[in-house]
């Protein structure tokens, strides 16, 4: 998986991929990441890459020419290349979406917004992917990107030690959350380990898992549960 990250902020980003699986990833020539400063690509003794709306208005927008000097940048520098732009108005991301990511031979480049968000003529100009994490704001579409990169990179093979980790997390297995999980001691402060979970039955063990992840899920979040019914039923 390769990604090129576009940002006013790299040294926010850096530190995530010299930690733990990602570092590893990195490091098995699994995930190739980088951070490029949108300011490289910005003209004048103060690399200034952002200004004041027209039409007024508070806080500041990305302008549209060190934008579309990186993309063409990178377009110059490598094969088929896929660009999402971080955005609030823009596809939910999802498991399905981390899967696309994750298995597209192409190079990704994530370009993050920021302030109030970038200049119009970039999505008008620029082939983007408009892709948002959620209906919440967050300081800047470099965390938008770090979450897409890092649930996008888990997914390729090899880059977690256990297979069977991938398969069995929330939204990786039937689509529901994940089963209660338990370790070491087998009773803590008067609550003990569910007994099948030590009975060395594996099949009555997966059973449970899977009918707790069932009530796990329509405890939590029943919409993934109406979700998967009417998927079903368009199968049918």
């Amino acid at each position: 998986m390769i990604c090129d990250i576009v940002t006013l902020f790299p040294g926010l980003i850096e530190p995530l991929f010299q930690q733990s699986i990602l570092k590893r990833a990195v490091e098995k020539g699994l995930l190739r990441v980088r951070i490029r400063d949108l300011r490289d690509y910005a003209e004048g003794k103060h690399r200034i890459a952002d200004d004041a709306p027209y039409g007024g208005g508070p806080g500041m927008v990305l302008k549209p020419e060190p934008i579309f000097r990186a993309v063409d940048a990178l377009l110059r520098e490598e094969g088929p290349t896929r660009i999402i732009l971080t955005s609030p108005q823009g596809r939910r991301f999802s498991q399905s979406l981390a899967a696309e990511f994750s298995s597209d031979p192409r190079r990704l480049v994530f370009i993050c917004g920021h302030y109030e968000g970038v200049d119009e003529r970039v999505k008008e100009g620029i082939a983007v992917e408009e892709v948002s994490i959620g209906d919440y704001v967050v300081t800047g579409g470099e965390l938008a990107a770090m979450v897409m990169v890092d649930a996008s990179a888990r997914l390729v093979p090899g880059v977690l030690g256990e297979p069977d980790s991938l398969r069995e997390e929330s939204f990786s297995s039937w689509q529901l959350l994940e089963y209660p999980q338990y370790t070491r001691p087998e009773e803590f402060r008067g609550m003990r380990v569910p007994p099948v979970l030590v009975s060395g039955n594996h099949q009555a063990i997966a059973a449970w898992r899977r009918q707790q992840a069932l009530l796990n899920t329509l405890r939590k979040r029943p919409d993934l549960v109406e979700q998967l019914n009417s998927t079903d039923a368009k199968s049918e």
